[in-house]
């Protein structure tokens, strides 16, 4: 294994002289003196513990190979659990707060500096195929957005499109999870130019003709969107292994996010019966905020959270036919399944052009997913580890430790500076993560003691941070009395909330510290300080 002392050997060792002693050494073992590349996966709203290695109800292959090949991050986060605020912090290297797309519904300003342009100016390509979400569905004049309506479905605009996008020289976009109505740009194009001009009858109305779809997705597998994300990702690798060049892509998939929909036979490839269900603990919720509460209930009344109109993610009921939610586990397992296929052959492409030694590849998801625990399904402000943990596997042969899983604190916030190391580019002072190369590569044991997990869908409303170290949880909200403390090694479960209870109260006083100080500590100091007075 190749280890480096510091971040200066990381830089000297990618960017020195073929004669210094770490480069003639990085030769030998890799066989090449180009820089690595970066190939990002990413699956939507999957629960950290859908992959096969971890858990023995589902089959992910593709995947079990990656983690037995690389280093598999058990405790890995979101800066937020919801799509475009974490988004645009995996390519701006900043938390929501900072980078302005707070909520799902707001669009990270094109002024926002981005992972790509570093990239882009130090000689790699860049692209991304599949779901970006860095922009709402409804743009407005002061706000527009390029993946709103009626633009998204304009398909003659995107079939000229060629502009750089958030710092992606290339991109090939769509934003439908399943049959969603706004479908449309290249994934459209995609499918028209390969022989499927019916495409429409597979999707809902106003755009398609479906009359709707149940858990069984009537559309061929071949003309799905992860057999276009996996073909569209490998065409690009090709074309710059042809051309010598460098690249950071970024596939995309938007899998396992509901709808629950999947073509057959993944549809029938779990057996709802053999599935463990979760479910409520009973009494859990009593010590919990009130919103906990009425998720619990028939009908429940969320108005008072509903500053804005807009409405927020999961305050609604949660209640669910158990039988009825085997049957979405199991077509949730589908998706998850299916998806695996196509990350093996963008996997098995790598290898075949013979890029897999000199890439660093990493695989995880933008948030996670209730399906039943704590009694609740999809996601919302409920802070527990379903929602913000993810998946998270590194693998850099003969970098990254092989066969490795660690416990070392991982936050999506960390992947654009973490990214920019491992390629020997500098990082950004206005990036507020922190490099976790010297944990990836196995030479430190953590980079970090605490993760910030930020949630904000209105103004005042509904506005939370948690903050997580190796032990206990702390959840505050803006102007509440009420908040979450979890003890994660006595209570794994987080079934018995501790914010109310005196025994714990110093406990709890010793975390808002270190929530206040880890807040002060997340503060970018973009400006360099170039005189003493």
């Amino acid at each position: 294994m190749l280890i480096f002392t510091n971040k200066y050997d990381t830089k000297d060792f990618l960017l020195g002289e073929a004669t210094s002693p770490l480069r003639r050494n990085y030769v030998k073992i890799m066989g090449t003196e180009s820089r690595p590349n970066i190939l990002l996966i990413t699956s939507d709203q999957q629960h950290w513990n859908t992959l096969g290695c971890l858990n023995p109800e589902i089959q992910t292959p593709h995947l079990d190979t990656l983690a037995q090949q690389g280093t598999l991050f058990n405790r890995a986060y979101c800066p937020n659990p919801t799509c475009t605020p974490t988004r645009a912090s995996i390519i701006t290297g900043k938390y929501p707060s900072q980078h302005g797309a707070w909520s799902l519904g707001t669009k990270l300003s094109e002024d926002e500096h981005t992972v790509g342009e570093d990239f882009t100016d130090a000689g790699y390509r860049t692209a991304l195929v599949g779901k970006a979400h860095f922009q709402p569905l409804h743009g407005t004049e002061e706000f527009p957005s390029l993946e709103s309506y009626p633009i998204l479905q304009d398909l003659d605009f995107w079939r000229s499109f060629d502009e750089p996008f958030y710092g992606f020289e290339h991109v090939e976009l769509a934003r439908n999870h399943a049959d969603e109505a706004h479908v449309g740009q290249h994934y459209a194009i995609w499918m028209e130019e390969n022989g499927l001009t019916n495409w429409r009858d597979y999707y809902a109305p106003p755009t398609g003709n479906a009359s709707g779809q149940f858990r069984k997705w009537p559309i061929p597998e071949e003309y799905h969107y992860d057999t276009w994300i996996a073909e569209r990702t490998n065409a690009l690798m090709e074309g710059y292994q042809q051309n010598g060049e460098n690249f950071f892509l970024w596939a995309s998939f938007f899998d396992p996010h509901p709808k629950y929909l999947v073509p057959e036979p993944w549809d029938t490839m779990y057996d709802p019966a053999a599935l463990t269900v979760p479910s409520v603990t009973e009494g859990e919720h009593d010590k919990n905020p009130p919103h906990f509460q009425l998720t619990q209930q028939q009908k429940p009344d969320f108005s008072a959270w509903r500053e804005s109109g807009k409405g927020v993610h999961g305050f609604n009921s949660h209640l669910r036919d158990r039988d009825e939610l085997a049957k979405d586990i199991a077509v949730y397992y589908g998706m998850v399944s299916l998806m695996d296929k196509y990350i093996g052959k963008i996997l098995a492409k790598l290898d075949a052009l013979g890029l897999a030694d000199n890439t660093l590849v990493v695989f995880t998801s933008d948030h996670g997913h209730f399906y039943g625990q704590h009694g609740l399904v999809a996601k919302g402000a409920f802070h527990y580890e379903d929602v913000i943990r993810v998946p998270f596997i590194a693998r850099y042969p003969g970098v990254v430790p092989a066969g490795r899983q660690s416990e070392a604190l991982q936050t999506l916030v960390d992947l654009a500076p973490s990214f920019l190391s491992a390629t020997g580019i500098d990082i950004p002072r206005p990036m507020t993560g922190v490099d976790q190369t010297p944990v990836w590569y196995g030479q430190e044991a953590q980079a970090r003691d605490h993760i910030i997990v930020e949630n904000r869908h209105e103004p005042t409303t509904v506005h939370v941070k948690t903050y997580v170290d190796d032990r206990y949880k702390l959840t505050v909200y803006y102007n509440r009395d009420y908040g979450e403390l979890f003890d994660l090694k006595a209570d794994p479960g987080e079934v018995n909330n501790l914010w109310n209870s005196t025994e714990h109260a110093e406990l709890k006083a010793d975390l808002t510290m270190k929530l206040l100080f880890a807040e002060m500590g997340k503060e970018p100091l973009w400006m360099p300080r170039t005189a003493g007075a």
